[in-house]
């Protein structure tokens, strides 16, 4: 049995682009703890989402929940100033807010950690702050470091299947292209169809994304709605990318998480 870390900025992110590989990790026996940077209180989610996370986490097998005390730093063009007693997660010192993640991680005796690529999927300033964040915590623990991230057709693929179903979709799908990462990178595949049904469920349980507003909540409404079958199709698969431990990406290495084999790219 492992440790698994797995480090994110809100508390609906678990499950987005990690949900199926950590409920198959449960599965298989290894203890999967989820630490999240804020709490989900921002200017317009004016409640915490701490309870939502704690049903998700349980569907998915999560142990242990932990959150590192910062506040969420929003999605509009302005940072917000920071909420009474706490500090906006852009702002905060990565150092510092490194040495907490790094104390869990000593704690729970962790084998692997699980961070964010560097544009921190779709460049949202929390998840890119996860990047750095994770990449510091991971040099002063020395923990095995994954990032989460999408290969960048499958992402220009995914915006053409939305449009086409005329689901609300505003981000520019030519940007999302330029992020996440080139399938040249991609070090780890996990086929994770057989744990769909539980990552929608997770997803369901953030009742408060659900059912909010925004372009976010309208996407969220429509995976949670999709029939089993097909949300196994759309989210049915998980990409990450190794880091050594100089923090370069580790490109040669694919793992096929239906074989457990490995192999060489030449």
């Amino acid at each position: 049995m492992t440790t698994i870390v797995a480090f994110h900025a809100h508390a609906d992110d678990p499950v987005v682009l990690s949900g199926g590989t950590l409920a198959r990790a449960a599965a298989d026996g290894h203890r999967v703890v989820v630490v999240v940077a804020t709490d989900g209180m921002d200017a317009s989610v004016p409640t915490p989402r701490w309870r939502e996370l704690e049903a998700s986490a349980a569907i998915l097998g999560v142990r242990r929940v932990v959150h590192l005390g910062y506040a969420d730093s929003g999605h509009g063009p302005e940072l917000y100033p920071d909420p009474p007693g706490r500090q906006r997660f852009a702002r905060a010192d990565t150092e510092e807010a490194a040495h907490r993640l790094a104390a869990v991680l000593h704690e729970e005796r962790a084998d692997l950690l699980l961070g964010y690529d560097a544009g921190g999927g779709y460049g949202h300033r929390d998840h890119v702050k996860v990047h750095e964040v994770a990449r510091r915590a991971a040099r002063l623990t020395g923990t095995r470091l994954l990032e989460a991230t999408m290969p960048r057709d499958t992402v220009v693929r995914l915006v053409r299947i939305i449009r086409a179903l005329r689901i609300p979709f505003l981000y520019d799908g030519a940007a999302l292209g330029r992020l996440y990462s080139p399938a040249s990178a991609i070090t780890h595949r996990f086929d994770v169809r057989r744990f769909a049904g539980r990552k929608q469920a997770a997803l369901a349980a953030h009742v408060s994304d659900v059912r909010g507003g925004g372009r976010l909540a309208a996407v969220l409404r429509v995976l949670v709605w999709l029939p089993a079958p097909v949300f196994g199709l759309v989210a049915g698969r998980e990409w990450y990318v190794e880091v050594s431990s100089a923090g370069s990406p580790r490109p040669s290495l694919q793992v096929s998480a239906r074989s457990g084999r490995s192999r060489r790219r030449r």
